[in-house]
């Protein structure tokens, strides 16, 4: 099995790679990890990962610079419907839009936009960073998350958050000062506000969950 962790110019690529690598070694799940922009890469691959670290905008240029990028993700995950997992920025470019120093695309893949995060206690400081905890929805059975039970710690660096249009693709959510996804997902497609990869046990457990996912969610 490989996965391929998307090299865009954006996001903790070698951190992510190794906490995947570990992940997949502990589940003694046989396969490679590889960091790449070419678009063959994706088209080999049998699990997605998108990270991302910085401004939406800077983001959703820098994967659209990579010559056909956009068309081999929407190629492999849209139509061949490979797993993918978005992470941080990564899961926010999953969005309609993101409204960070403008209005910018995003990929479209879940409806909604990426707005700034506006805590109702004015000692609550932007950006949210640091270990907060996200709970799984009721409804939430998804097998990405299917052995997470209660509050859940995670590490967190952001200072916007997706607005859903559906409810049913928010799939966890933590607390800064309101509500706010923690995980989104859709078909065979989820994302985390967290970073898997600075969450330690959680985030390996995630991992490892997502590396043995097929894609289907019933």
């Amino acid at each position: 099995m490989e996965t391929i962790v998307i090299d865009y110019g954006s996001g903790n690529l070698l951190s992510v790679a190794k906490a995947l690598e570990r992940a997949g070694r502990e589940a003694e799940i046989n396969g490679t990890v590889t960091v790449s922009q070419e678009t063959g890469a994706v088209d080999r691959a049998d699990h997605i990962v998108l990270p991302g670290v910085g401004a939406f905008g800077d983001c959703a240029n820098g994967l659209r610079t990579l010559p056909k990028m956009v068309d081999a993700l929407e190629r492999n995950i849209r139509q061949k419907k490979k797993p993918f997992l978005g992470i941080c920025v990564g899961m926010q470019l999953m969005a309609d839009r993101g409204l960070e120093h403008g209005s910018h695309e995003g990929l479209g893949w879940i409806q909604g936009v990426v707005r700034p995060l506006a805590p109702l206690k004015s000692e609550l400081k932007i950006p949210h960073m640091g270990w907060n905890v996200f709970e799984t929805t009721p409804a939430s059975s998804h097998p990405v998350l299917s052995n997470f039970v209660g509050p859940t710690h995670a590490y967190f660096v952001h200072s916007y958050s997706i607005h859903c249009r559906n409810d049913t693709d928010v799939l966890a959510t933590s607390d800064y000062g309101g509500q706010f996804p923690a995980v989104v997902g859709k078909d065979n497609m989820i994302g985390t506000q967290f970073h898997p990869e600075k969450s330690q046990t959680a985030g390996l457990k995630l991992l490892h969950n997502f590396l043995k996912w097929d894609g289907e969610v019933t």
